[in-house]
């Protein structure tokens, strides 16, 4: 079974730091790039973060710049996200997803995993 498996989330204090982990089952992850994504309540998805197959190429969206590093152990097939000084407004079910694109479009995606809550409150 091709899967994404995320794991790491939980209630955090604001200014605190959490790292997620998205391991693959059933293929590797050496020929995609990764995503995180992130969803909160009543909000569309939003691209977080993405690193390329190598793991030479990262981009983050502008609100966790400087906050949250995305890197990758091919040899653990594992992608992880970890994310300090967080803020409330970090608050979201956090995915990761494999693609072969470079882009936050949904449709670049290939597999997703079933996401991980990321709660940031005093």
């Amino acid at each position: 079974q091709l899967q994404l498996v995320e794991s790491g989330g939980g209630l955090a204090q604001p200014g605190g730091s959490l790292r997620l982990s998205c391991a693959a089952s059933g293929f590797t992850l050496d020929y995609y790039a990764i995503s995180w994504f992130r969803q909160a309540p009543g909000k569309e998805r939003e691209g977080v973060s993405c690193i390329s197959f190598s793991g030479s190429s990262t981009k983050y969206a502008d609100s966790v710049k400087g906050r949250f590093t995305i890197s990758r152990d091919n040899a653990k097939n594992t992608v992880y996200l970890q994310m300090n000084s967080l803020k409330p407004e970090d608050t979201a079910i956090y995915y990761c997803a494999a693609g072969t694109g470079w882009g936050w479009a949904i449709y670049e995606y290939d597999y997703w995993g079933q996401g991980t809550q990321v709660t940031v409150s005093s």
